[in-house]
Order: structure tokens, then C-alpha cells, then sequence
């Protein structure tokens, strides 16, 4: 059986988690919590960067970052529906990459907020990944894709992982601002019920 490595917090092990459901492989992975932050949780010998998520393969041969992981999963599903072939491949893969992008920079202040003492802390590079932020919500919203029947592609997954993770850890200070982009979530976690099962 393959094995994930994650914690329930992280949006990209959720991004992995939901993957795994829409490509019906969520059968054949067991969750295992990992504590990034335990120098003496096996992670560390699993994955060289102490990161989540990391899959383990069932020879315990580990396979990380999150976008590796997916194309995995695409791969051994029995219909191919997480990353499209042909014309949309990069499309989908671009809206991943926003998302993911979107991530690092809220991860990046959680992370001054929770690890630099305050008196540390630099506005200016919270400034600078709050931008980040804002820009690519701007870009989620200008470029909605209309509501489409069948399993969400990982652009979609990815997009509404880190909308989650806005609300889980800014208290969604921007549903006021991108009503569209609320309305494209509730429909996508109407569509999608691994959605509310994975939240953390």
C-alpha cells in the first residue's frame, strides 16, 4: 500500500488528499500524520527536505513535492482525469502553479509570524508575499473557468486548496473582495465532496 505523509493543516497534502479521491486511487494510499517540525519523526530520513506531503511507494521509495505526487496519481488512475493531455495540459497545469504559488507566499508569513520573535519580524517581506497574494487572487478571479460537468482537473483542486487555506488561516479576509471566486468555491465543493472531507 502506498503511504502519504502529511498533516491534516497542510494545503498541499489536502490538494494531494482530494486528488486521490477524484482519480479513485484514495483506496490504495494510507495516511500517516508527519511532524515537520520533529527531528526524530522519520520523515527526515524519507524526505531529504523534511517536507509534507512526501508518498512513500509500496518499495518505500519516497516521491515529493505535491505536483510529482499528482502526476503519479494520474498516472496509475484508471482514467487520467487530474492533468487533461493535448491543448489543456499546460492551461491546468498554470492554474496548479498559480495556486501552489499563492501558498508559498501565505506558508512564508504564517511562517514569520510563527518561528521569528516579533522583534524580528520584517513588514517588508510580508508586504511582499501579501502582494503576492493579492495579485494572484486577482489573476484566480479575472480568469474563472466556467462551471463544467465531470471530475475537477488539479488547477481546480490546487485553486481551491489554497482558497481554503486563506480562510483557515486569514479568517477568508478575501471573500469581501472576490465574490466570484466564493461563489466558484461553494460550487466546487458542492461538485467535489473530498473537498469537505479533507478539511482541516
Amino acid at each position: 500500500m502506498l503511504i502519504l505523509r502529511t498533516s491534516p493543516a497542510s494545503p498541499f497534502g489536502r490538494k494531494v488528499r482530494i486528488a486521490a479521491e477524484v482519480a479513485a486511487v484514495a483506496d490504495r494510499i494510507r495516511i500517516e500524520n508527519a511532524d515537520t517540525g520533529n527531528p526524530d519523526d522519520s520523515l527526515r530520513r524519507q524526505n531529504p527536505l523534511g517536507k509534507i506531503p512526501t508518498l512513500l511507494m509500496e518499495d518505500g521509495e519516497p516521491l515529493f513535492d505535491s505536483r510529482v505526487i499528482v502526476e503519479y496519481l494520474n498516472e496509475i488512475a484508471p482514467a487520467p482525469v487530474l492533468v487533461p493531455s493535448g491543448a489543456q495540459r499546460i492551461p491546468v497545469l498554470r492554474q496548479q502553479a498559480l495556486a501552489d504559488g499563492m501558498l508559498d507566499a501565505a506558508i512564508l508569513q504564517v511562517y514569520e509570524g510563527r518561528f521569528r520573535p516579533p522583534e524580528l519580524h520584517s513588514e517588508k517581506w510580508v508586504a511582499h508575499q501579501r502582494g503576492k497574494m493579492e495579485r494572484a487572487l486577482a489573476y484566480m478571479a479575472h480568469h474563472l473557468s466556467a462551471p463544467r460537468a465531470g471530475a475537477p482537473h488539479i488547477g481546480e483542486i490546487g485553486q481551491a486548496c489554497a482558497l481554503g487555506y486563506m480562510d483557515l488561516r486569514f479568517a477568508g479576509s478575501w471573500r469581501s473582495e472576490y465574490p466570484a471566486l466564493v461563489s466558484w468555491l461553494e460550487d466546487f465543493a458542492r461538485r467535489t465532496p473530498a473537498f469537505a472531507m479533507t478539511a482541516p
